[in-house]
């Protein structure tokens, strides 16, 4: 009979705090357009404004980074799941465009940190598992996501305040962290002493970041546009409009949930191909053509592909020859990061100039890039 404790129930908390991330993320992106709309934005503006939440998260990297490493992921994962919920109401409570792009600064500051955590913890129960379980992490952190776009639709239904219905989320997050934290694993992976804790990063991780980058600017301009191109497309109301944003959330979490097993039978590199084409096909279908169905059905196909690009990512930087798995990690997340940064202004200043649908576009090109150069960041890496 094996002595080796049981991970369960660090994995079952590690998985809520994922779930607790994108539980709060979502709830902000599924109310959007009621933002929107209290401000009188247009979609250049909204772009603007939106630059908020990405910068906050750039530029808490670096803090994230060492407050993991000098107290560890542990109570890190209790104070940012605390943080970031009581973080969102004041989302609702700005008064003014300037007061909401602070406010998601900070929003976005909070998450990052969650994010960093979570991983972190998340590297420590996988190695104890014995099994790759990143991608059924990041599944959860989609099925918060799903679960809140979904409850986020009922909310615009029922014309419950976006104040009320993000006072509601920050509870239910705030509860869930209070719970499940004390399952936590109380170290992290102990760092290998032969590799130094700050190293130059080799030429594979450069590419994964490249790949990272595509994914994550690709996400954050779905989250933040699928659902103000619905309502713009077909003149959606209420729960309709975050129909399109569910669909894409809905298969994200599917993939991440198979991810793992996907991956050990067709390996990262015809994975991370086959993600890129995907998630390129099915966003060339949502705005070619313009029946809810089909469009819906496109951005289901966008989540499938990058579902597992990340999870892929994260797990090809902790296999670094150079770098510790921590800074490694970090490295690439800076690089992945940067795409949430430039993503959703771009997408809005470009549909300014041009159109919401043309300004799309750019995340087909995204896919097709990351299926080019999957083979140099998987071989570079090996």
């Amino acid at each position: 009979m094996s002595t080796q404790p049981s991970t369960l129930p660090a994995r079952i908390a590690v998985g809520v705090m994922f779930f607790i991330l994108g539980f709060g993320f979502a709830a902000w992106a599924s109310r959007i357009p009621a933002i929107q709309a209290k401000f009188e934005l247009s979609v250049g503006e909204l772009g603007t404004v939106l630059l908020g939440q990405p910068l906050g998260s750039i530029f808490s990297l670096p803090l994230a980074g060492w407050l993991v490493a000098r107290f560890g992921s542990r109570h890190l994962n209790l104070l940012a799941a605390l943080g970031f919920s009581l973080l969102l109401p004041t989302i609702a409570l700005a008064n003014t465009p300037w007061q909401l792009a602070i406010a998601l600064f900070f929003f976005g500051g909070m998450s990052d940190t969650l994010n960093i955590a979570a991983n972190t913890q998340a590297v420590a129960v996988e190695a104890a598992h014995g099994k790759p379980i990143m991608s059924l992490f990041h599944g959860l952190f989609s099925l918060g996501s799903l679960v809140s776009a979904a409850a986020g639709g009922i909310m615009a239904q029922l014309l419950v305040s976006p104040l009320a219905h993000f006072g509601l989320t920050a509870v239910i997050g705030i509860g869930l962290a209070l719970v499940f934290y004390p399952a936590l694993f109380k170290h992290d992976l102990p760092r290998d002493a032969r590799q130094p804790l700050f190293a130059m990063p080799e030429s594979a991780m450069w590419w994964l970041g490249l790949i990272g980058f595509c994914a994550m600017l690709a996400e954050g301009a779905m989250v933040d546009w699928s659902s103000v191109y619905f309502v713009q497309t077909f003149q959606a109301t209420g729960g309709l409009t975050t129909a399109g944003y569910t669909a894409f959330s809905l298969a994200m979490t599917l993939g991440r949930f198979s991810g793992d097993y996907l991956i050990q039978r067709f390996g990262t590199l015809r994975m991370l191909r086959g993600s890129g084409a995907l998630s390129a096909s099915g966003l060339a279908l949502a705005l070619g053509f313009s029946h809810p169905a089909v469009v819906i059905l496109g951005f289901a196909l966008a989540g499938a592909g990058l579902a597992t690009v990340v999870p892929m990512v994260y797990s090809a930087a902790g296999r670094s020859k150079t770098m510790h798995a921590g800074m490694a990690i970090a490295a690439v997340s800076t690089v992945s990061y940067a795409g949430f940064l430039i993503g959703p202004p771009i997408i809005g200043w470009g549909a300014d100039l041009t159109s919401l649908r043309l300004s799309l576009t750019l995340v087909i090109a995204l896919g097709l890039i990351t299926a080019f150069f999957a083979k140099r960041a998987v071989e570079g890496n090996q």
